[in-house]
């Protein structure tokens, strides 16, 4: 499945940030991974042409895992962080997405 296939808009709205970690710069290395953060309602095909069409990468697999909120305190009262989505997206040899080139 290509971009093509998809509506560009959603592709557009399905990567929300790029989780950047000990973890994930580990990945980065050894794996030749990138972790994102993803919308809830992101498909495994759609994450792919989402990278491929932002990045211009040729991505070879994608694993996807949910991260449970915390319970957390605020005070008296008893909160709850959100819910995560995150993308594991696994980049074919020669690939690679660098987001240190804006940082100046």
């Amino acid at each position: 499945m290509n971009a093509k296939q998809f509506n560009q808009e959603r592709l557009m709205q399905v990567l929300l940030a790029p989780q950047i970690s000990e973890k994930a710069t580990m990945l980065a290395e050894k794996a030749n991974q990138v972790v994102f953060v993803v919308t809830p309602d992101a498909t495994k095909p759609e994450i792919k042409a989402a990278v491929e069409l932002l990045f211009k990468v040729q991505v070879s697999a994608v694993q996807v895992a949910n991260a449970k909120g915390k319970a957390k305190r605020f005070g008296r009262t008893m909160g709850r962080r959100s819910n995560v989505r995150k993308a594991f997206v696994s980049l074919m040899p020669g690939q690679e997405i660098n987001f240190a080139e804006g940082a100046a």
